[in-house]
């Protein structure tokens, strides 16, 4: 019974794509407006082809976002490394940025097809994969099932399962196993994502770590790094970084309260999303906060409160500014943001206790006293202020975090073994090809 529901629901979100599919430029339409989609590029979001295939083996990997897309970056090298082609998808105009900055002309770049059955029928037609690598959490039914068809061997790499995402599974059993089971093999970050995973009828799972672990730190452009350095000289710093909404309010508030006990106190907010800088401006000004915005590159003067970083792909930064960072998404939103970054650059990491998306990252941080979780904006103001004022217990905190960094790493071995039955087929064929 639960097997041919589960096919009715499939089939019926089939249809409803076939039938949206005429219409659904409007709503592409909207987010290239927005700058959501790149207007010249939207013909790939159908499945259109934006560059010609090349010949001989060839894997498919999609990384939703910026993140993902760095998280990955280590295996599209290693794959680059076998002589096999990659095109890599992604979701955002700014991950097509990031993967151009990378990869150049090495790798195939194309957004990723909207997940219609006749977007990606085209997309899989033109590109024909050998081998599909999928990045974290990315369930996208119908591409799953076309794969299927095509009896394209599927793999999740990195995976992982939020609380919300699992419950919601959970309730819809029936659809999880006919979608999973669909997968070769899944590769989960941690012990808890692999067990939900097999859960929902995944097979085989194995546990990797997470592959954010084994990518080197942000880089800094070390001109721009020394100039801001000079500016801010020896004044006291801290960061809230990856901030959702209402959280670089908590930050503007901190900052009032603990700049008189810490003469020249600057605060460093990178938000999120920084298309949202323009207000923030507005609500920093009229708390009587002096702003610097990065994005302007306005100087950091002697009376400066806060460094808004507006910019995107200057995390490393950001970061090497200061030793003291709080990471967002954790207050006044769920999910948490990745705290892997600030903790290899030698920073005390904070947080509020929303971090159920990186639970296994901050429990082994929290663990070795590498970060520390908060409960709300007075406790985030007593954990800054106990740092700045102990320095001992600062640095503890920043070679714990960079310790545990190092204990985590691995998950890019550990990836490729499980990959190794998919991937060295296409390596013969690849050198095949190359002795005609």
């Amino acid at each position: 019974m639960s097997e041919r529901w589960a096919r009715a629901v499939l089939s019926t979100y089939s249809l409803a794509g076939s039938l949206a599919y005429p219409v659904i430029g409007t709503y592409v339409a909207w987010r290239s407006s927005k700058g959501k989609e790149d207007p010249v590029r939207r013909r790939e979001r159908y499945g259109r082809a934006g560059r010609p295939r090349p010949e001989g083996p060839l894997i498919w990997l999609h990384a939703a976002s910026v993140g993902e897309t760095l998280a990955v970056a280590p295996l599209i090298e290693t794959i680059l490394g076998y002589g096999i082609n990659v095109v890599l998808t992604t979701g955002t105009v700014t991950s097509a940025a990031l993967a151009n900055e990378r990869f150049g002309e090495r790798v195939i770049h194309q957004y990723v097809p909207l997940d219609l059955k006749p977007a990606i029928s085209r997309f899989l037609d033109y590109w024909k994969p050998d081998l599909a690598i999928i990045a974290e959490s990315e369930i996208w039914p119908m591409t799953i099932l076309e794969l299927g068809k095509r009896r394209v061997p599927q793999v999740l790499v990195n995976g992982r399962l939020s609380d919300r995402s699992f419950a919601s599974w959970k309730k819809r059993s029936y659809l999880a196993e006919a979608l999973f089971e669909n997968l070769a093999h899944v590769v989960a970050q941690s012990d808890l994502d692999g067990k939900r995973f097999a859960a929902l009828g995944a097979r085989p799972v194995t546990v990797s770590g997470n592959l954010k672990v084994d990518t080197p730190p942000p880089p800094a452009n070390e001109r721009e790094l020394q100039a801001l350095k000079r500016q801010i000289g020896n004044r006291p710093t801290w960061a809230a970084i990856s901030t959702h909404d209402g959280e670089e309010s908590v930050a503007a508030e901190v900052h009032m309260r603990l700049r008189a006990r810490h003469p020249g106190l600057l605060t460093i907010i990178v938000p999120r999303h920084p298309d949202r800088a323009d207000a923030l401006v507005e609500e920093f000004s009229a708390l009587g906060l002096k702003v610097s915005r990065r994005s302007a590159r306005e100087a950091i003067a002697a009376d400066t409160d806060i460094l808004l970083g507006d910019t995107i792909g200057e995390m490393g930064l950001y970061l090497r500014l200061t030793e003291i960072a709080f990471v967002g998404r954790s207050l006044t939103g769920e999910g948490g943001q990745n705290p892997l970054e600030p903790a290899m650059l030698d920073t005390a990491v904070l947080s509020g206790k929303n971090v159920q998306n990186f639970r296994d990252s901050y429990q082994r941080l929290i663990q070795r006293g590498g970060a520390k979780l908060v409960r709300d904006r007075d406790m985030l103001a007593g954990a800054v202020n106990y740092l700045l004022l102990n320095d001992n217990v600062r640095h503890k905190m920043m070679l714990a975090g960079n310790a545990t960094v190092g204990e985590m790493r691995g998950a890019l071995a550990r990836t490729l073994k499980a990959l190794d039955p998919f991937i060295q087929p296409l390596i013969v064929k690849s050198r095949l090809k190359g002795t005609r």
